[in-house]
């Protein structure tokens, strides 16, 4: 239970992409980690190096044995979470109505983020070029329509007319951007740009009769993020991680197709893992022989079977909070795992004593994507997708299995120390 507690609190403390790299980054100085300035020679000295740049965040560390002749065991996740961007000029009038004006980021379930009191978090950049963390606490909320004024059995949301927030009504003593330069600390004129993001401000609770579900925002992808962590962080404790050096790739916008210089399409990990090989005395040959030797977990949340709508999922692969993580499958490449990486896998979770789950999908049902795929493609390493099974994934609030959490992160410790 400490560790759930340990869990909501991260959540807690990663209301935006920004957040969550630099929590990681915090608690890995905690633990020793020195931290890498890319425009500086590269660090590979025995121990633990971490960067971050923007929303992601990586992190390596480097075994006192470590040769040309390591591998690379890499754990990639993503710290991004649908929801809704504020536009560079976001602030309009309505009916007397003060509005945000808001951009969808990814594919949330729309319907979920009505009538929730929701803050901006993110990063503000400065004048002087410096950026700032910011979150303001509950500000807006989208609106619904009363039932008596459509009594359709279905609402039809427009994701530009219907899903732009009020922060205020009348003619306030304060703008928005008063609002989120006063949270930032700032004078509002000194903010250039601004990188925001909605939050649902209710805290992640543990309920259920049993006190088996956990639900929250951002529990895709953050329960990636949170449980690769603490793999990591016991996989070194242990002292038994091998001469392989250790990645925890944190990526952002996976929820938008990973293009861009901090997701998984771009250079950021293949630039940590080229510069500590070549700091280790590698060639470009002997490079391409320790990526041979590498491997990649992609750790993204799966889908649970759900109870309502159980013809959406494969008849024969029915996923379930409680039955622990989910190796996940598809014949068209939409996940990175084949035989020799879904074999890594299960061997792994026997390693530590946790049970197994397999996701596939039904033919009749579009099935989504992760950074596996666009790892295994950019890299050529050898990549397995898994994750905890969630319920009301992309909702502002989504439901998870206690324990699915802790099994999940002891499999992880075991990949990185199976060897």
């Amino acid at each position: 239970m400490n560790e759930t507690r340990d869990f909501l609190d991260f959540l807690a403390a990663s209301p935006s992409s920004h957040h969550a790299a630099a929590e990681v980054a915090s608690r890995l100085i905690v633990a020793g980690f020195q931290t890498q300035d890319p425009t500086s020679p590269w660090d590979a000295t025995p121990g633990g190096h971490v960067m971050v740049r923007g929303g992601a965040v990586m992190a390596w560390w480097v075994p006192e044995d470590a040769t040309p002749d390591s591998g690379f065991r890499i754990l990639g996740s993503h710290t991004d979470s649908p929801g809704f961007t504020l536009k560079p000029t976001p602030e309009f009038n309505s009916a007397g109505w003060q509005q945000a004006g808001v951009e969808v980021y990814g594919g949330p379930i729309l319907a979920s983020w009505l009538d929730r009191e929701l803050s901006l978090a993110g990063r503000v950049v400065l004048a002087d070029g410096s950026h700032r963390l910011v979150d303001t606490g509950p500000i807006l909320r989208i609106p619904h329509l009363a039932v008596h004024l459509d009594r359709s059995t279905e609402l039809k949301l427009d994701r530009q007319q219907h899903m732009q927030p009020v922060y205020a009504v009348g003619s306030p003593e304060l703008s928005l951007m008063d609002a989120i330069a006063t949270a930032a600390g700032v004078a509002a004129d000194d903010i250039m740009a601004h990188n925001l993001i909605t939050v649902d401000t209710q805290p992640g609770a543990v309920f259920g009769v049993g006190g088996d579900f956990l639900a929250a925002g951002r529990l895709d992808n953050l329960s990636s993020v949170y449980t690769t962590l603490q793999a990591l962080l016991r996989a070194i404790r242990s002292g038994d991680t091998g001469n392989d050096v250790l990645v925890l790739a944190a990526f952002d916008h996976e929820e938008v197709g990973s293009a861009s210089t901090t997701g998984a399409a771009g250079p950021i990990l293949e630039d940590v893992l080229v510069r500590t090989a070549t700091a280790l005395g590698a060639g470009p040959e002997e490079l391409r022989q320790m990526y041979a030797r590498s491997s990649c977990v992609s750790a993204d949340a799966a889908h649970s079977v759900h109870p309502n709508h159980v013809g959406k999922h494969d008849p024969n692969h029915h996923p379930l909070l409680g039955g622990g993580p989910v190796l996940k499958v598809n014949g068209n490449q939409r996940y990175a795992s084949d035989a020799a990486t879904s074999g890594m896998w299960q061997l792994a979770c026997q390693a530590a004593g946790v049970p197994s789950q397999t996701f596939v999908g039904n033919n009749s049902v579009p099935c989504g994507s992760t950074i596996g795929p666009v790892t295994a493609t950019r890299l050529g390493i050898d990549t397995v997708d898994v994750g905890v099974p969630l319920l009301s994934m992309h909702s502002a609030r989504e439901l998870a299995g206690v324990q699915d959490l802790l099994w999940f992160s002891q499999a992880l410790e075991a990949y990185l120390i199976n060897h």
